[in-house]
C-alpha cells in the first residue's frame, strides 16, 4: 500500500464516525477531484506563461484543429466549447484585440460572421499546444504505458456511464 494521503485521513475520520458506510467511492472521487485541482493548476500555468487564459486557448485550439482555413461560426465555437453566446463573444473580443483572431464575413452568407485565426494566432496556438501536450505527458510519466492505457480505459467507461 502507498503512503496515506489526505483522502485517507478523511476516510479514516468517516470510518471512525460512520463505520457502517462503504467509503470506496468517496475515496475514488476525492482523489479524482484533488487530481483535477492539482493538474488544472499545472495546465493553466502553461497557458499563463504564454499570455493566455484557458478559455482563450480553448477558442484558439478549436479553430486550429478545425483545419484550414481555420474559420468557424461563433455559434459553432460556442457549442463546441459548451459556452453561452455572450461568453463566446467576450472571448472573441479579447482574442481579436490581441490580434490572434479576426472576424470575417462568411462567404456563403454575407450577413453572417466567421471567426478566423490570424497568422499570429496560429503560430501561438501551435507553440502552446506543443507545450500543453508535453506538460500533460510529463504529469502522466509516473505511470508506465500500460497503466496510462488502463487509466484512460477506466476513465472512458466511467465518463460514458455518467454522461448517459
Amino acid at each position: 500500500m502507498d503512503e496515506p494521503d489526505a483522502v485517507d485521513a478523511i476516510a479514516a475520520q468517516w470510518r471512525r464516525e460512520r463505520p457502517d458506510l462503504d467509503l470506496t467511492a468517496m475515496a475514488v472521487f476525492g482523489r479524482l477531484g484533488r487530481l483535477m485541482t492539482v493538474a488544472m493548476a499545472r495546465i493553466e500555468a502553461v497557458f499563463t506563461a504564454h499570455g493566455l487564459q484557458r478559455g482563450e486557448f480553448d477558442v484558439l485550439a478549436a479553430l486550429r484543429r478545425s483545419g484550414a482555413p481555420f474559420e468557424l461560426n461563433p455559434s459553432v465555437l460556442a457549442d463546441t466549447l459548451m459556452l453561452s453566446r455572450a461568453g463566446m463573444t467576450g472571448r472573441i473580443d479579447r482574442l481579436e484585440a490581441a490580434g490572434l483572431v479576426r472576424r470575417i464575413a462568411d462567404r456563403g452568407d454575407r450577413r453572417a460572421v466567421l471567426v478566423a485565426l490570424t497568422d499570429e494566432g496560429r503560430e501561438l496556438v501551435d507553440i502552446v499546444v506543443g507545450a500543453h501536450t508535453e506538460n500533460e505527458t510529463a504529469m502522466l510519466s509516473v505511470l508506465d504505458p500500460a497503466d496510462q492505457e488502463s487509466l484512460d480505459r477506466i476513465a472512458r467507461i466511467l465518463l460514458k456511464s455518467l454522461e448517459d
